[in-house]
């Protein structure tokens, strides 16, 4: 028996910054102390906080210690595991009071969030089956296969409320409904792993941290249609899930939750792996069963649905990560407990990964109806650097912005959907007064281009011509009639695409557009970038006023475009310095360089 375990985050985003070293380390150090027989240390999942990585959680007295690094740890060892004295100075500071150390669970980031999808990320070693059985694992699919119909795990499913996590939002009930009233000799269960929003990484942490709780609701899932194989299709750039998916298959095999007969029932189901290479239209579910079939990533028209003619032409049921992350717990705590939380139309949770301008860049898991400035504000911890909330775009490419005139609002399916965003699979990326929201289109557009797999002309063709008129506005060279032009082409994409990253391309250009239209029109009339960002728009001057004449921005420029002139301000001693136009290749190195704020842009 330990009397203490360091739970050591082993995520992607703690990986990166050296927590493989520091568990290595810190085993060393505790059998230097003798402490071996003592202290267990664990590496889990992400904690959520990925801003703070690495991270290291000590209990039994639940001590946060955030931003480790590897020569901390004799000094955690000595100090806290032998003496029993908390290293103060590593502490996460939001748990630091007046009067001593306040619970994790009471700071801003983790007292509004309720985990289901992400329960046991930082709590269990995602290696050890053992330990998902510990909490409860397996035990949902154990009643399923025992003490219920098939029609019975989709009238939960039905009453519980859950849509599907992916972006859509489809009742996942009557997904199960609609596979299990098709016959056939074989059945198929998909897992879309296919993770390719930029900034998103929720169905990638729960993958790393309880790749257990998938596989459960996936077998679940087989029993409730009536299919005996699964197909997990994860993108080969997650190389931590994939492996802990490797490891969690075979040990699930091993105990015989997995295979043949299992519980005894006379219920046989596996699950295999197909590795994706990252094509972002392959999470459109027929192109990635199309990518499993071993054929070239391409969508194709429905109806047929899956549910009737999916992977090798047999009916097939497609959920994300996270859908099937919620699963077991609403099987084990019933249909009426998920469907408590949340709004009436979007039952239970959202895991959304906050990114771009936010102080608590992370993971984190709100019941729906959360309002955007409770999770902006209260969990991310507002905006760096004293600016502006401006917007936030959810859905990724396919998804739209929520300007700050929409700051309160509950985020739910349906209400995103009403001012022209979506969901999507939870990637949050928030902007601040120093964006440019044609940039941002701009942006999310040239994803898009990349990302089309070329079969339909609308999406291959129109959003190129797009993408060239907003080329055109970035840098001063279009006319309001490009505007209008713009603007047509993205109901035509919308309207005449095969699927859905064409349909939903146009989403940030139609979006920006709606809320942001004096922008664009800067743009246009004026040849103006109110943020500042689009360089061709921008000019680089010096006010010779504050200028001390240092020199520093020129020798900073890497054009030469910067020289002295005639002119020395009052009370300074040297000539101060100008600009060159011409020259310049507006990389603003000169701007970062004048400790003196001289130098500015517009």
């Amino acid at each position: 028996m330990y009397r203490s375990h360091v739970l050591v985050c082993g995520g992607t985003g703690c990986t990166s910054s050296g927590s493989q070293q520091i568990m290595e380390t810190l085993k060393e150090e505790i059998a230097k102390n003798g402490l071996d027989q003592e202290v267990a240390v664990i590496q889990t999942g992400c904690h959520g906080l990925c801003a703070l990585g690495p991270i290291m959680i000590i209990y039994p007295d639940a001590t946060f210690y955030s931003m480790v690094k590897n020569e901390d740890i004799p000094e955690i060892v000595s100090e806290h595991l032998l003496k029993g004295r908390v290293v103060t100075r590593l502490l996460y500071q939001e748990t630091v009071t007046d009067t001593g150390v306040k619970a994790l669970i009471d700071t801003d980031f983790y007292k509004k969030q309720h985990r289901i999808a992400l329960r046991n990320c930082g709590v269990i070693n995602p290696e050890n089956i053992e330990e998902y059985i510990g909490t409860g694992g397996y035990q949902a699919l154990g009643k399923v296969l025992t003490e219920m119909t098939p029609d019975e795990v989709i009238q939960v499913l039905l009453d519980s409320g859950l849509r599907g996590r992916g972006g859509a939002g489809f009742p996942t009930g009557l997904k199960w409904k609609f596979a299990k009233q098709n016959d056939a000799d074989q059945k198929y269960v998909c897992c879309n792993a296919d993770e390719g929003d930029p900034g998103a990484f929720m169905d990638r942490s729960v993958l790393e941290g309880d790749p257990h709780a998938v596989l459960e609701a996936m077998a679940i899932a087989g029993y409730a249609i009536g299919a005996s194989q699964g197909y997990i299709y994860v993108r080969a750039e997650y190389p931590i899930a994939v492996q802990r998916l490797k490891i969690a298959i075979q040990q699930a095999r091993d105990m015989e939750l997995l295979g043949k007969d299992i519980f005894g029932t006379g219920f046989n189901f596996d699950i295999d792996l197909r590795l994706g290479a990252g094509a972002f239209v392959c999470g459109e579910e027929t192109a990635l069963m199309t990518s499993i079939e071993g054929n070239r990533g391409e969508p194709r028209p429905r109806p047929p649905f899956p549910a009737v003619k999916g992977l090798f032409a047999k009916p097939t049921i497609l959920n994300n990560v996270e859908t099937y992350a919620n699963i077991p717990q609403i099987i084990i705590n019933g249909p009426e407990w998920f469907a408590s939380m949340g709004t009436e139309k979007s039952k239970g949770t959202k895991v959304f990964a906050l990114g771009g301008k936010i102080n608590n860049t992370g993971l984190v898991e709100v019941p729906m109806g959360t309002t955007l400035r409770e999770v902006v504000e209260e969990i991310g911890g507002g905006i760096p650097g004293g600016h502006k909330f401006k917007a936030a775009q959810t859905g990724g490419p396919s998804g739209g912005c929520i300007p700050a005139e929409h700051f309160d609002i509950p985020i739910d399916y349906d209400n995103l959907i009403s001012i022209g965003s979506m969901m999507g699979s939870g990637g949050l990326i928030v902007m601040d007064d120093t964006d440019c929201m044609v940039d941002i289109a701009k942006f999310f557009l040239e994803f898009t281009v990349e990302e089309s797999c070329g079969k339909c002309t609308p999406c291959r063709i129109g959003t190129k011509r797009m993408l060239e008129i907003l080329t055109k506005i970035t840098e001063g060279n279009a006319t309001m009639e490009d505007l209008d032009k713009l603007e047509e082409l993205c109901y035509y994409i919308k309207e005449n695409s095969l699927c859905g990253l064409g349909q939903t391309a146009p989403n940030p250009v139609l979006s920006t557009l709606r809320y942001f239209r004096d922008e664009y029109e800067a743009h246009i009339k004026e040849k103006r970038c109110p943020a500042g960002v689009c360089k061709k728009l921008l000019t680089y001057n010096i006010d010779r006023e504050k200028c001390i004449g240092c020199g520093a921005c020129a020798r900073q420029c890497p054009a030469g475009a910067i020289s002295k002139t005639d002119y020395t301000a009052p009370g300074k001693k040297l000539p101060a310095m100008a600009i060159d136009p011409n020259k310049c290749v507006k990389c603003g190195a000169c701007m970062e360089k004048c400790k003196f704020s001289a130098i500015y842009k517009k």
